[in-house]
């Protein structure tokens, strides 16, 4: 397993990171297998989406701060409600095919880091497991 580490900028912000689990899957020699991805944080999530046009993410973050709001009717104390109740709903692991050495994503599909509660130090954990 590896780990990187992410370092956010802005309370919500959506980090391409396709490039980075790519050299991991490469380093790793596995010809055919799964890469699973996995955010260890309760206010943080992962996705896979278009990464071509930069609008879609902003689209997609718009929205999640329309539908969840900062600030709402929320009981938990912290005052970061609304940055758990996103990661629950995007979630926080994806499994992604490996075959011929490379991650199976569409052509415009890349791999991004949700930050719901930032700024902040995150990290990232890859799992590359090879088909026997």
């Amino acid at each position: 397993m590896e780990v990187f580490e992410i370092e956010t900028h802005e309370n919500c912000e959506a980090l391409d990171i396709t490039h980075k689990v790519e050299e991991i899957v490469q380093k790793s020699h596995v010809i055919s297998g799964i890469c699973t991805l996995f955010i260890p944080h309760t206010t943080a999530a992962i996705t896979i989406n278009e990464n071509r046009d930069p609008s879609v993410m902003k689209d997609i973050i718009n929205t999640l701060n329309n539908l969840i709001p900062v600030s709402g009717k929320y009981i938990h104390l912290e005052g970061n409600s609304h940055a758990h109740i996103r990661a629950a709903i995007i979630g926080s692991s994806r499994d992604i095919f490996i075959e011929n050495g490379r991650m199976v994503l569409g052509t415009w599909q890349g791999i991004f880091f949700l930050e719901f509660d930032g700024p902040r130090k995150r990290r990232v954990f890859v799992k590359i497991i090879e088909n026997s």
